[in-house]
């Protein structure tokens, strides 16, 4: 936690202001880190499934290294430095906390599959399943770059710095539910450019801003940045799992509710 001399002393605006900047620059940077992998396979451009899985593999790290770079520089513009990130080593307390994490995010996606199935709502793909396609080992791969990259730097940047970020102005509880709105936000239009209608782009967003709240609650609680990663970590992994057994079994032209929590799994964000 930051010290109290460092604390400032921002109106909730300009605090809200600096927490979506960070956000959108964020997610942003995506479309510059990942520069390298597509100079260096343009078919990542044209038939992304169809690439190596090597250069497949590479362009979603850079995207993830992009969080990294934002959130780094933050701490070193503003002179917080790394000693504003908190990562220790989990406490048994906190290892409570991941457990009822992964519990809690599991029991909210299937809560969103049973309605998405009772309401008949239309989902929105996510762009990371263009790069997986059919591809049964990129699924596994997948599985790793959650652990190794994706849950860790996106926790950094949108808890850690994004979040922490509205403490200044905010109560823990606000600055959760802030943030996890400015995350599930930023995500619309991404979700907008693969979707049929603003109702199936409404779901994914929908499971982003309520994976958010758990998240950053976690990380409201526990002061602990390992603990949203290790949950977040989990929560990923179970639904590349669900979409590897799809595929393995062919579960797509199973029932109904098989198949709706196949296509939510692979419309699902990291």
């Amino acid at each position: 936690m930051a010290t109290p001399s460092r604390r400032r002393t921002d109106g909730p605006l300009r605090s809200i202001l600096v927490a979506a900047g960070l956000a959108i620059v964020g997610l942003g940077s995506q479309q510059v880190t990942t520069i390298p992998a597509f100079l260096l396979d343009s078919q990542l451009i044209y038939a992304p499934a169809q690439a190596s899985i090597g250069s497949r593999a590479l362009v979603l790290i850079l995207g993830f290294v992009g969080f990294v770079l934002v959130g780094g520089l933050y701490l070193a513009v503003t002179d917080r430095g790394w000693s504003y990130v908190d990562l220790r080593t989990p406490t048994r307390r906190d290892w409570g906390y991941v457990l009822a994490g992964i519990v809690g995010s599991l029991a909210f996606y299937v809560l969103i599959s049973v309605l998405v199935q009772f309401l008949s709502l239309p989902t929105a793909d996510n762009s990371v399943t263009t790069y997986i396609g059919d591809d049964q080992t990129m699924v596994l791969v997948m599985i790793v770059i959650v652990f190794v990259f994706n849950a860790p730097t996106e926790e950094f940047l949108y808890r850690n710095i994004v979040q922490k970020r509205l403490y200044d102005a905010f109560s823990r509880p606000q600055a959760v539910v802030i943030a996890s709105a400015i995350f599930g936000l930023i995500h619309f239009p991404v979700y907008a450019v693969l979707s049929e209608s603003l109702l199936a782009t409404a779901v994914p967003v929908a499971v982003v801003f309520g994976g958010a709240m758990i998240f950053g609650y976690l990380y409201a609680k526990t002061d602990n940045l390992f603990v949203p990663i290790a949950a977040h970590a989990a929560f990923n992994a179970v639904q590349f799992g669900l979409l590897y057994i799809a595929m393995e079994y062919d579960l797509e032209t199973a029932d109904p509710s098989t198949s709706m929590l196949v296509e939510l799994a692979s419309a699902a964000p990291l």
